[in-house]
């Protein structure tokens, strides 16, 4: 696929919408390198955008980019999609990248919803084409949850691969990448939710638990 292809508007990476073009051009400002505007991104999505498994999962609705910026929370997929689409507006060729994940420190209250599994498929981070590679880009957790957990925050140079690390600050296991599911132009919304009711994960549970904390999907 050739590399342009990367910078289009898709069904979820709404990188044409006026809310996406305003906020990209907010972040870079007088920003005129690369590296700088994907950096500058990168930070908005890790910091700005709440990090919340507490979130609609299943509609395409609850998934598009303006959704997810309009909403100013969302889970690591929803993150990377509003990610993707800001380097798309930025002029940055960008594109989804997902993994199956074991978290080795998942909250004991998620833990207990999720029956002790703490295989997470098809986690989403980014991939954006900086100086003529693809770079990796995980702007997951905002620094209050890591400070929060004793995670090791990710951190972005805009040139080097950002993804989450193996160890915490004690030194102890956290994250390990167990299986690449490989790279997308848009969201594969209908694969994730399908693998993730084949392997009996949560994403309902989620759905059911959030309309009973919020009352509504909008929220």
């Amino acid at each position: 696929m050739h590399i342009s292809e990367y910078l289009k508007p898709t069904r979820f990476i709404e990188s044409d919408a006026p809310s996406i073009k305003k906020t990209a051009q907010l972040i870079a400002g007088d920003k005129k390198d690369v590296p700088e505007i994907a950096k500058a991104l990168f930070y908005f999505i890790r910091d700005e955008i709440k990090y919340s498994v507490y979130v609609p999962k299943l509609r395409e609705q609850d998934n598009k980019a303006t959704e997810v910026l309009r909403r100013r929370k969302g889970y690591c997929v929803q993150k990377a999609v509003l990610l993707v689409a800001l380097a798309r507006a930025s002029g940055i060729p960008a594109r989804l990248r997902f993994a199956d994940i074991i978290n080795f420190k998942v909250p004991k209250h998620i833990l207990k919803m999720r029956k002790g599994d703490r295989l997470f498929v098809y986690h989403g981070y980014a991939e954006l084409f900086i100086e003529g590679k693809w770079v990796k880009v995980a702007p997951v957790f905002n620094l209050n949850i890591c400070k929060k957990h004793g995670i090791i925050p990710v951190e972005f140079d805009g040139r080097n691969d950002a993804i989450l690390p193996e160890k915490d600050i004690y030194g102890n296991p956290y994250i390990k990448y167990v299986k690449d599911r490989g790279s997308f132009i848009d969201l594969p919304l209908d694969e994730i939710i399908r693998e993730r009711k084949r392997l009996q994960k949560v994403a309902d549970f989620y759905e059911e638990l959030m309309k009973e904390k919020e009352g509504c999907y909008g929220n």
